[in-house]
Order: C-alpha cells, then structure tokens, then sequence
C-alpha cells in the first residue's frame, strides 16, 4: 500500500472555525496540510491519476490542501489530515480495470426485434376503423 511520508507535507496552525468558546478563539488548533503532488515521490501512474481526480482538495497547481479540526488536540488534528491524506492517494494507488466491449447475443438482438415488432402491431391496430 503507498503512503505519504509524513516529511512531504507542509502542515500550517491555523484557528478553528465554529462554536467552542474561549477555546476556539484563543488557540490555533485545526491544521491545513498542503501536499506538492508534482513534486512528491509518489510513483508517476498514481501522480497521473491523482491530477485527475474531480476532488475540490486538490487545486489547479496539483496540490493538495486537507483542513482538519475536529478535534482540541492540534496533534490529533494532524494525525486525522494525514490519515484523509493516506486515504486519498490509496483510492487512487490501484489502477482501474480496463473495459472489454462486448456485443449483444444473437438471442438479444432477435428478443429486441420481436419486441419492436409486437409493439408495432399493438399501434398499427389503433387507427381508424374503415369500413
């Protein structure tokens, strides 16, 4: 399993946001973690990858930014935006299977025509009655 070392990311303190009191606007307990995916040691699929990602964490220059602060505990904080950090590169770290076209059966593709065809029948027989 690929993990981030934890000397590749930059964390920065920063104050929480919401209710807590004193506590919150005293201390600088949540934490934003930054990670350079360009210049990480990742391995290069993964990297690709992970620049592909839809995700809003990740900005338009490949980094990654983490807001954690859930908990008083600045250590805590950390140890939570590293371990979302982990989790993300693992949903990636596993190539997708590539996709094998098929082509529908015979006995499809005559399935679908007798429907067509019942169907057919069903609205050819609701015109006007002729004499």
């Amino acid at each position: 399993m690929i993990s981030v070392s934890p000397d590749e990311v930059e964390f920065s303190a920063i104050r929480a946001q919401g209710a807590g009191g004193q506590n919150v606007n005293k201390v600088s307990s949540a934490v934003h973690l930054r990670f350079d995916i360009r210049a990480s040691s990742l391995p290069a699929p993964v990297k690709a990858r992970l620049l592909a990602l839809p995700d809003q964490r990740i900005t338009g220059h490949g980094v990654v930014v983490i807001k954690a602060q859930t908990s008083r505990s600045q250590d805590a904080n950390r140890a939570e935006a590293l371990q979302r950090l982990n989790d993300l590169v693992a949903s990636v770290a596993v190539p997708p299977k590539a996709r094998k076209p098929t082509k529908p059966t015979f006995a499809s593709k005559q399935r679908r025509l007798e429907g067509k065809s019942q169907r057919s029948a069903i609205k050819a027989g609701r015109g006007k009655v002729g004499e």
